[in-house]
């Protein structure tokens, strides 16, 4: 038995030693199973399990009867499994059993665990998942902070998929910041995670300074926690020629590749083609029409917690203004939010999440084309191959016009994923040759040009493909069209200044493309349309904490750069610093003109003359040359080197992510540099330090 390997041998071992069943089946002594708690320990004996019967391991003897009735505990005795262990028993013949066992755990091996903030790493996650099942490997697929039991039993896993986002200034996601902060305990055993075999797939945009700093950063923790990596992290980028598949298609090709070497497939499972149709995640079960219906209302919050996605509150919009001119290019609102009894508290520097609904003309578009009553209501019920509850967001009963308008984001640009389901319902030949072009590799320029250039929207291409909608099974509904993501706005107002109001600053999405109809934001064209003075107009909303942190001590001075709606937070923060007393408040802001789009200026100069804010401004199109934030942070050098170094100031940075934070990065390493008399790498560290130490922070968007 020399061939064994150290792997073999501990699976071996593991596996002889979980079960104890009697009949004279002793665990393996202390010196066999050096190295305990191998693939057998990953399973606990579930309900359905039965005992081997005495008479199969009759004739074997000592650990290897132990290790194949520890093995067949693991699993469901079904006829084909019976049939290779009693295969393995008649040729005495361990490790042809141990690999035939190994198949059987491979079908239930793969758990997919995503972290996604705008739902690209679900769609992508689902993705991997559905290939899964096509290759007829059992799957699980949720997000990390979801895998309840990630503390206890992430290190029986098997096989793991990481699909992951990075947001903000290389910040995890928000539905796996849990998993992120148990991931990085300094107490967790380098090895503790030695059993795990596991692959890393990253999702980002490398024009941003942090790019797919989350996946990187798992991908090393999960080595040195002692996993194994199955390949190298896959970095997907927004700006491949391809878009993101251009790295996710031959990564998941690379991915399979291995993973199926070590977990094979059943040989009497035949793999699914990529035209069979895979089964709905739920069953609709539509209601007659005389049973007796609910009134849909927004779920109300629990007046003893905060709201949160799945418990919003339903908060009252007491004004909607245009705080840009009438005939500027760019529409920008202010709006208020009346919080009371919400039990909502948050500081300067937080987010209120906001999930827009679909317009009713845009509602009223989508049942027609696929011949829904709005009205009609239906149970949702998950299909048995789905462990996944029904979403929490929906009702039960729920009425269709309740699904489209709440739940399901017609209004986006799908995904290559949207047109290879839609694909399977297509019987008009013309119609189905496109979409399977769309769906393919070789196809990724054209769906390019057809849908994502353009912006066109999962409600147009419908429209594109009226006989392929007209054959839509309604079951796959939600496994066609993504759940409306929330949006998250920077709140404008504190607390201490207004009571039970939330304030924010929305600039409203318009844009042509090659389509005629221009391109609309979902989410600032709905809350555009809510006007108090047409009747009273509610937003379910719940509130999350930023990434801004202001300084407590009354001391330190707070530098803030937020041109155009990144004044936002700025706003906050000083209306809640001059509440608490503290007036070393310096603001650069920027926009095109004083007199279009000069957001809260008459605020500004009422504390600029009580002495609670220094104002330094940038109006880029009010003379011949350009000027920018960035311009009036190196004109403030003198200023800004006795604060920041002598005075221990902390610098914040917020808006548009493409170009202005790094601009006016340069801009205070040109300061160090002229005031310190340093040479450029010295102004760097000097840099570094400051975003070390939390002195240096910023909160940027597309």
């Amino acid at each position: 038995m020399t061939h064994q390997t150290a792997k073999d041998r501990a699976w071996l071992r593991g596996a002889a030693a979980i079960f104890e069943l009697g009949c004279g089946v002793q665990r393996p002594s202390s010196s066999l199973a050096a190295g305990l708690a191998g693939r057998g320990a990953s399973f606990e004996l579930g309900c359905g399990v039965q005992r081997p019967s005495s008479s199969l391991a009759a004739g074997c003897s000592g650990h290897l009867r132990a290790w194949l009735r520890g093995a067949a505990a693991i699993f469901e005795l079904g006829s084909e499994f019976a049939n290779l262990l009693q295969l393995a028993v008649e040729r005495r013949n361990v490790w042809s059993c141990r690999t035939n066992v190994l198949v059987c755990m491979s079908h239930h091996a793969l758990l997919v665990l995503y972290g996604s903030q705008t739902g690209t790493a679900q769609d992508t996650a689902e993705r991997i998942g559905r290939q899964a099942q096509r290759k007829r490997i059992k799957v699980r697929v949720q997000a990390l902070d979801t895998y309840n039991s990630y503390k206890a039993n992430l290190i029986s896993e098997a096989l793991v998929v990481f699909v992951c986002a990075t947001t903000g200034q290389g910040d995890p996601p928000d539905n796996m910041k849990n998993f992120w902060r148990f991931l990085f305990r300094k107490s967790l055993p380098s090895g503790s995670l030695c059993r795990l075999d596991y692959a890393v797939l990253g999702l980002g945009d490398s024009s941003y300074p942090r790019f797919n700093f989350v996946a990187k950063k798992l991908y090393k923790r999960l080595l040195q926690l002692g996993a194994n990596a199955l390949l190298p992290v896959g970095l997907a980028d927004d700006q491949h020629d391809l878009g993101s598949d251009g790295v996710i298609d031959p990564w998941l090709s690379l991915f399979w590749q291995n993973a199926l070497a070590l977990y094979p497939p059943p040989a009497y499972l035949t793999p699914l083609h990529d035209k069979d149709l895979l089964p709905p995640r739920y069953a609709f079960h539509f209601l007659e029409d005389t049973a007796e219906k609910p009134v849909l209302k927004p779920m109300p919050a629990d007046s003893q917690a905060p709201p949160s996605s799945s418990h919003p509150f339903s908060a009252q919009v007491m004004f909607n203004r245009r705080v840009t001119a009438s005939d500027h290019f760019q529409d920008v609102r202010h709006i208020e939010f009346d919080i009371t009894g919400s039990n909502i508290q948050y500081r300067a520097g937080d987010v209120v999440m906001i999930r827009p609904c679909n317009s009713p003309e845009n509602v009223e578009q989508f049942c027609q084309l696929l011949g829904l009553n709005p009205d009609h209501y239906f149970v949702l019920t998950p299909t048995d191959n789905n462990l996944t509850p029904v979403p929490v967001r929906l009702p039960q009963p729920c009425s269709i016009r309740f699904l489209v308008q709440e739940f399901l984001d017609i209004a986006a640009v799908p995904r290559r994923t949207f047109f290879e389901l839609l694909a399977m319902f297509a019987t008009n030949e013309l119609e189905r040759e496109k979409l399977a072009e769309f769906s393919s590799v070789q196809g990724q320029d054209e769906l390019h040009n057809y849908c994502t250039r353009p912006r066109r929207t999962a409600l147009e291409v419908l429209a594109d493909f009226p006989h392929t909608t007209a054959e839509l099974n309604l079951n796959y509904l939600l496994d066609l069209f993504p759940e409306i993501q929330p949006r998250s706005f920077s709140i404008a107002s504190s607390l201490l200044a207004h009571p039970n109001q939330i304030q924010i600053l929305v600039a409203v999405v318009k844009y042509k493309t090659s389509l005629h109809l221009p391109r609309r934001g979902l989410c600032s064209t709905w809350l555009t349309s809510l006007t108090p003075s047409q009747g009273d107009a509610f937003v379910p909303l719940w509130v999350k904490k930023g990434s801004l942190k202001f300084p407590l001590d009354q001391d330190s001075p707070v530098i803030m750069v937020g041109p155009g709606t990144g004044v936002a937070p700025f706003r906050a923060a000083i209306q809640e610093r001059v509440a608490e007393g503290k007036t070393a408040n310096i603001l650069f802001f920027g926009c095109r003109s004083k007199t279009k789009d000069f957001y809260f200026c008459d605020e500004w100069e009422k504390k600029i003359q009580a002495g609670h804010m220094i104002l330094y401004t940038a109006f880029s199109r009010d003379q011949e040359n350009k000027v920018y934030v960035q311009h009036r942070v190196k004109e403030q050098a003198s200023l800004l080197w006795d604060l920041t170094v002598n005075k221990k100031a902390f610098f914040y940075i917020a808006g548009n992510a493409k170009q202005m934070p790094s601009a006016v990065c340069a801009a205070l390493k040109e300061v160090f540099q002229q005031e310190g008399c340093v040479i450029e790498s010295q102004a760097q560290e000097m840099l570094d330090t400051m975003e070390k130490s939390s002195r240096l922070q910023s909160e940027t968007w597309s």
